[in-house]
């Protein structure tokens, strides 16, 4: 069986793509159905929780000779492929330019997970990822579109790109009931937007529909979820929370919103967007490659309105009627009025999100990478020169 090493954030930090690569390990080491877990290559600052697993193998993210070192611990090991899951803002140097000194080091196949792709990609981050593009034996990206857009950008093969969906929990529609009586949303109507806090979220769009929303759906509640991002409150504090509270009372729905500020472990936030009626992702930017947020929604079959950012567009391209310009405030209204009085209409929404959600489950992820792995873990080879 083939053996692989992570590369990425792992738990217990809080970060996506912390969580995600968790959820990857453990979905390919339940579809190999073997007993040895694969090691994690774990970036830190320093700083770590003490954890001694021998399995989990830390990376300082500011030492370039530490990348050196760990990729020729690996060329020594029985590892057969390395997984990276790479975001330019979780390794050291400018845009996470120090994982190349992994990169160039390594002897042992790469396929690399891309959670960002840029449409039209810029210096610093186009030099960096095209090599990283260039040097892995395969790529996986989560929106077919970045398909198209590393190929236009960097001439990669389409052929060498892979699109494997954004991994899912499975829904627990049994206790949907249950989750909406715990969190007093029993008599509600219920909207959720979930991340951290910051500007370009689009939440004031729902706030400016949200008082004609509630003349027509009296018991309409919004749910705003999620701290205040880390860098916007070094930036700025908490003022921008405290502008859409003032929004919020200005527009006289203090009853029909409800700001959770909490971090949310992913159990309760399953369980939040489990209770909800439609999750909303009102992005203005158009350019999202991915959404954690939205995945999830669509995996635990809830229905879901978004404006077409770009993976909105890609996971939601067999349902356009659920994707709404930023800027077309009264199609906003009319849909969410729609979906929440009329009750036939949701429920087929649900149905389709249902079965789109299917492929997008944990355990068939978990297939998809393991078929990928093992294949470059079999007849890849390391890139050596470009």
């Amino acid at each position: 069986m083939t053996r692989v090493a992570y590369v990425s954030t792992y738990v217990p930090k809080k970060c996506g793509l912390a969580t995600f690569t968790y959820h990857l390990r453990q979905a390919v080491h339940a579809a190999k159905e073997w007993k040895v877990k694969d090691p994690v290559i774990v970036l830190h600052d320093g700083e770590t929780d003490g954890s001694r697993d021998p399995l989990l193998w830390l990376l300082r993210r500011d030492s370039e000779k530490d990348y050196e070192k760990m990729a020729h611990k690996i060329n020594h090991s029985d590892i057969e492929v390395v997984s990276l899951q790479h975001e330019f803002g979780i390794f050291g140097g400018e845009a996470g330019r120090h994982i190349l000194h992994f990169i160039r080091e390594l002897k042992k196949p790469l396929v690399t997970t891309f959670h960002t792709v840029f449409e039209h990609p810029r210096e610093p981050y186009a030099s960096i990822q095209r090599e990283i593009a260039e040097r892995s034996a395969r790529i996986g990206v989560m929106n077919r579109k970045a398909i198209s857009y590393l190929h236009r950008s960097f001439g990669i093969p389409e052929d060498k790109i892979v699109f494997i969906p954004h991994g899912t929990p499975e829904p627990d529609a049994e206790r949907r009931l249950t989750f909406r009586e715990q969190l007093g949303w029993a008599d509600r109507k219920v909207m959720m937007t979930f991340g951290l806090l910051g500007r370009g979220k689009g939440i004031e769009l729902i706030l400016k529909v949200l008082p004609e929303v509630a003349k027509r759906v009296p018991h309409v509640l919004y749910a705003i979820v999620g701290q205040t991002h880390p860098e916007v409150k070094k930036w700025e504090g908490e003022k921008y929370r405290e502008e859409l509270k003032a929004m919020i009372e200005e527009n006289g729905i203090g009853e029909n919103v409800v700001m959770i500020d909490r971090y949310m472990e992913e159990n309760d936030l399953v369980r939040h967007i489990t209770a909800c009626d439609v999750y909303v992702t009102p992005y203005p930017g158009l350019e999202q490659i991915t959404s954690g947020t939205l995945a999830y929604a669509v995996g635990l079959g809830r229905p879901v309105l978004s404006t077409p950012y770009c993976y909105a567009q890609d996971l939601l391209a067999d349902e356009p009627g659920l994707l709404i310009p930023a800027e077309d405030e009264t199609l906003w209204r009319e849909r969410i009025v729609s979906l929440l009085t009329n009750e036939v209409m949701l429920q087929d929404v649900v149905r389709k999100m249902k079965r789109l959600g299917q492929t997008m489950h944990w355990p068939n992820v978990g297939h998809e990478y393991l078929r990928l792995l093992t294949e470059v873990g079999r007849n890849g080879k390391a890139i050596r020169s470009v």
